[in-house]
């Protein structure tokens, strides 16, 4: 069920659900994509509730717009060929190491964007193709950065596992399980000590969930009431390993005893969009929350893992059939919004059009020259040398 849905007048909407609406306007996912639908309000009731630890629930009822269904089902949709197209590269090997797909997630970065502004920071895990694009990256340098072509966000150096866009506050990309974690705590301490009314994300997976220097970082940030939101996308999986072979205590949104804590569905954009600015409102006036986003990937853990040893076939086919968020806004916008199929049909093929012109773009791009092995090593290059091995056309630096 898709849930309730009823036009509102603007009388009836509380200010803070408009805020969300409107955030949405000025986060990554307009820059990403185009929108043609109006902006008559409309409201959603959310067809799962809220979990909540040490806090009250936000309002499972929603408001949003036929533009913002529209510009969340073609995010997604993008979001989704775009890593549908990674697998098809890497199984023909032109993308190498390591390659962790998003495809089943995309709610996740799209909810979360629609609740936060780019002045709020993000750092995550290596699972960040999508969050890239979320922070207002496009297409073309992720698959260059995927094939190790210099147009990459990274330049050609990072990878999979290593893409970053400062000038959003997104921080990465970080290929250590965990690691991240503690570095999103200090994000939090500088929008605290800037006082700039901005929350830090710090992402991790259920898999890492049950790391100490998580659990550091938390303390940290209760200590000094950092506006920090700790988000575990549980995807039920850590590599190969189930969640309740690994956890005791699986509710993760209460694994931060004295940090409240909410559990939102995570394959529903709204209700990660109100979850989200729940959290961040609360983060700004407590501290730190812990959101669990209850969420599924399709793919293995990374492209190596085939991810259907430790997993059935049908239970993968039955969550894509009764929780995709792709498939969740293509019924909103059918049955709420009045989008005619053939609308939609239109949309997917320029979509798909997009992600198959940024993979001709990046397999046609230059590779990284050879002087940059020796760059970004240290802010003075102090006449660095390589010893033991021929270097042809290479400016030694210094």
């Amino acid at each position: 069920m898709m849930g309730m849905a009823r036009v509102a007048s603007s009388s009836s909407m509380s200010s803070s659900l408009s805020s969300m609406s409107s955030s949405f306007s000025s986060s990554s996912a307009a820059s990403l994509v185009t929108t043609s639908l109006g902006d008559a309000p409309i409201t959603i009731e959310l067809p799962r509730p809220y979990d909540t630890h040490l806090c009250e629930p936000p309002s499972t009822t929603v408001t949003t717009t036929p533009a913002e269904i529209e510009k969340f089902f073609k995010t997604t949709y993008l979001m989704r060929r775009m890593e549908i197209a990674c697998d098809v590269l890497y199984k023909g090997k032109f993308i190498r190491g390591f390659c962790h797909l998003y495809d089943g997630q995309e709610a996740i970065i799209v909810g979360i964007e629609a609740a936060l502004t780019w002045n709020d920071s993000i750092v995550t895990s290596y699972r960040d193709h999508c969050t890239h694009l979320g922070r207002g990256g496009n297409i073309k340098e992720v698959i260059a950065e995927l094939l190790g072509k210099a147009p990459g966000c990274s330049k050609g150096n990072g990878g999979s596992m290593h893409m970053y866009r400062k000038e959003t506050n997104f921080y990465g990309g970080n290929g250590i399980v965990g690691a991240q974690v503690p570095l999103g705590a200090g994000l939090a301490f500088g929008h605290k000590y800037r006082n700039d009314n901005c929350v830090a994300i710090t992402m991790y997976g259920d898999g890492a969930a049950n790391q100490g220097q998580i659990f550091e970082a938390m303390n940290m940030a209760a200590l000094w009431d950092l506006p920090c939101i700790f988000v575990c996308e549980n995807n039920h999986y850590g590599m190969g390993t189930a969640e309740w072979r690994s956890a005791k205590s699986p509710e993760y949104y209460k694994r931060g005893d004295y940090i409240p804590g909410i559990k939102i569905d995570g394959m529903d954009c709204l209700s990660v969009k109100q979850g989200f600015a729940f959290a961040k409102e609360f983060a700004l006036k407590n501290g730190p929350i812990i959101v669990e986003a209850d969420t599924y990937r399709y793919h293995g853990h990374s492209m190596s893992d085939p991810g259907s040893t430790y997993r059935t076939r049908d239970e993968i086919s039955g969550v894509r059939q009764e929780r995709d968020p792709v498939d969740r806004m293509r019924k909103l916008l059918i049955d709420v919004v009045g989008t005619s199929p053939d609308q939609i049909k239109a949309w997917e093929k320029e979509l798909r059009k997009e992600v198959d012109d940024a993979v001709e773009f990046a397999k046609n791009a230059p590779l990284p020259p050879d002087a940059q092995l020796y760059e970004n090593i240290y802010v003075d290059g102090k006449g660095i040398e390589a010893r033991g091995v021929e270097i042809s056309n290479v400016n030694v630096l210094g």
